[in-house]
């Protein structure tokens, strides 16, 4: 009886080893709630060879219309790999400009831009849709018009999308003064929940220091440096912010520097945008009717060319959340697709410098927490496009310019 406890005793304690080793090579296959929580993206170029594609918007889920800084208007089909120019675009549509720093002023130019023949922060910038697209086929276009060799200011115009060609145009907003300063025009739009067309126009200086005795941006009769609001045909609503007599038509919030990017919540129905500061001093604000965003005489950077802003007793809106490095944030959007779970109700924004993608987690109108993705495999990003169907694309700043996607690489299968 001894020696037959003992035999069972010795094959039940081999039965449980032989058991534990097996578990630990098997597979183990991941619950719902783990695969809602992988999240491991991966960037897949969809198209490339672009003149620095600004601006895109869905017309169909595999279709879409591309703005190019540097090039033109595209339809452009995602999935078939095809692209094709849209003719029709405004004449005055600024050109290249040849820096001569001989004939013009190193205020207006980049350091050591002589000889330089581009674009510069000029050229074709956004494009959005008609909230009646489908009825209308009317489209939105902000860019640079040139009035002379060295004037150029911000400009937007609503045409008719009619097959391959706009028609119709139709100028809603001009941003003068005509200057030769080629940075900083703005151009970011958005419509808002309430029907009406969102738009950011930046200040134009490069150097701080050559703001006048009252900066641009705090100047109610100075068009620059300001975000409008106005119906879809240019006219102003009645319901805007009230600033006096003496301010710009349209106007809605002022304190802007070269705010470029909005983007409306699906749920909230909150505009919320960046803003780009000179020396660190980017921002990511909430719009606000009336608000005013402090610059110059507020950042939470510093300031270019040793200037220091003259003290006013003035309100101003802090921003929801500022970066402590030089990010240079953009086109920004909120995520609600299903390929990654856990980002849903998240804002991804951005970089142009270094090449930064963030996911930014709020509760209500307060930042928790950001993560910095995909930081070994950057690129220089203007903005972030979610597509109807919630898929992820970036279009990046460069000669060479594409559209990538942002795709989940997470599997089902994992082993320990």
């Amino acid at each position: 009886m001894k020696v037959r406890l003992a035999t069972s005793g010795l094959l039940l304690l081999l039965f449980l080893c032989t058991c534990d080793r097996a578990a630990k090579s098997a597979p183990v296959r991941t619950t719902n709630n783990d695969l809602e929580a992988a999240a491991r993206p991966v960037k897949t170029t969809v198209l490339a060879g672009l003149r620095r594609p600004w601006s895109m918007k869905f017309l169909t889920e595999d279709e879409a219309l591309v703005t190019e800084k540097d090039g033109g208007l595209l339809r452009v089909n995602l999935r078939e790999k095809w692209r094709r120019p849209i003719h029709g675009l405004p004449e005055d549509l600024a050109d290249s400009l040849h820096v001569d720093t001989f004939r013009m002023s190193r205020w207006d130019t980049y350091p050591a831009a002589h000889g330089r023949v581009g674009k510069f922060n000029a050229g074709l910038l956004e494009i959005v849709l008609d909230p009646d697209f489908a009825d209308n086929q009317l489209v939105y276009l902000s860019y640079v018009a040139q009035q002379s060799e060295f004037g150029y200011a911000l400009r937007v115009i609503r045409a008719t999308l009619a097959g391959d060609r706009l028609t119709d145009p139709d100028t809603l907003l001009t941003v003068p003064p005509f200057t030769p300063v080629m940075y900083h025009f703005g151009g970011g739009m958005a419509f808002g929940a309430d029907g009406k067309l969102y738009i950011t126009a930046g200040e134009r200086l490069f150097w701080d220091s050559q703001q006048p005795s009252e900066p641009i941006a705090q100047n109610l009769r100075d068009p620059r440096g300001k975000i409008y609001r106005i119906n879809p045909d240019g006219s102003i609503p009645a319901d805007n912010p009230d600033f006096g007599p003496e301010a710009v038509p349209g106007l809605y919030a002022l304190g802007i520097r070269a705010a470029q990017g909005l983007a409306l919540h699906p749920r909230t129905g909150q505009i919320w945008f960046t803003e780009h500061g000179t020396i660190q001093g980017d921002e990511l604000n909430l719009l606000r009717p009336g608000a005013n965003y402090g610059w110059p005489l507020e950042s939470t950077g510093a300031y270019r060319g040793g200037y220091e802003p003259p003290e006013r007793e003035v309100v101003t809106t802090r921003p929801v959340w500022y970066w402590l490095q030089t990010v240079a944030p953009t086109g920004l959007a909120w995520y609600f697709g299903d390929e990654f779970p856990s980002w849903q109700g998240d804002l991804l924004v951005p970089g142009l410098s270094r090449g930064s993608l963030w996911r930014v987690r709020t509760d209500g109108e307060t930042v928790k927490s950001l993560e910095e993705l995909l930081v070994d495999d950057r690129s220089r990003t203007r903005k972030v496009v979610i597509s109807p169907g919630g898929k992820i694309y970036l279009l990046t700043d460069e000669e060479e310019g594409k559209i990538i996607r942002v795709e989940n690489a997470a599997t089902l299968t994992q082993y320990e």
